[in-house]
């Protein structure tokens, strides 16, 4: 089994699009995956400036990698913070990864867990995941595992599989939970589902140490949640 290394997610997901602004900004975000960066700069610009939440999550993510621009993590932030008053949930994650790392803002560890807390209500997995991370390793909150595990059965359920992954190694490793090598193949086969190679090289490990009947039948529920999670069905409720 691999030896836990918790790690934050860094990099912001996907956005939610309005239907008021959807065909400028998908244009602009066309353009700017195609180098075209001045193109998309406007276009960014002129929606950001007309309070459009998404565009200024776009924007500012130029300003954090230093697309067309140079690159300006405060100008990210703001734009950021302004997006998040707006209940824009990749904001509250995107900031919250600035100020985790102290980018652009001072370096606030209880600040990143409140805007991940903020995103984690509107079901955000990569916030939820990021709050599983810094709970287990005890960044900016006192470590407790059981939160973590439950922080990541959240992701886990949105099929976030780097929080699959994790639970599988928490379960194998015995923390906040008792051991159960069930689990940890169960977790490990689910994330190998959705292409984590380090989840497969553990999933083989796991099975050295069961018998073929204890594989099968800890497949055939791996198979049973992963069906549930790809419907949107599977509830995580601590039961597994």
């Amino acid at each position: 089994m691999i030896k836990p290394n918790f790690k934050s997610l860094l990099l912001a997901s996907t956005l939610i699009l309005s239907p008021l602004a959807n065909a400028s900004l998908e244009d602009a975000q066309l353009a700017a995956n195609e180098g075209r960066f001045e193109e998309a700069l406007h276009e960014f610009n002129y929606l950001a400036d007309r309070g459009y939440a998404p565009a200024m999550y776009e924007l500012a993510k130029m300003y954090e990698g230093g697309f067309g621009v140079q690159r300006d993590y405060r100008k990210a932030a703001e734009l950021y913070e302004k997006a998040v008053k707006k209940v824009h949930a990749d904001s509250m994650f995107a900031l919250g990864v600035l100020y985790q790392e102290g980018k652009g803002v001072k370096l606030d560890k209880e600040k990143a867990i409140s805007l991940y807390e903020m995103a984690s209500q509107k079901n955000h997995p990569a916030a939820q995941f990021n709050l599983g991370v810094m709970y287990a390793n005890g960044e900016g909150v006192i470590q407790d595992y059981r939160t973590a595990l439950s922080w990541y059965q959240k992701a886990a359920a949105n099929n976030f599989t780097l929080a699959q992954f994790n639970m599988a190694l928490m379960y194998y490793e015995g923390l906040g939970v008792p051991k159960n090598l069930e689990k940890s193949y169960i977790w490990n086969t689910i994330a190998e589902y959705n292409g984590n190679m380090d989840a497969s090289h553990s999933r083989k490990l796991d099975e050295r140490s069961m018998m073929p009947a204890e594989i099968e039948a800890a497949k055939e529920k791996a198979d049973a949640i992963y069906a549930k999670i790809q419907a949107g069905l599977y509830a995580p409720d601590g039961r597994l």
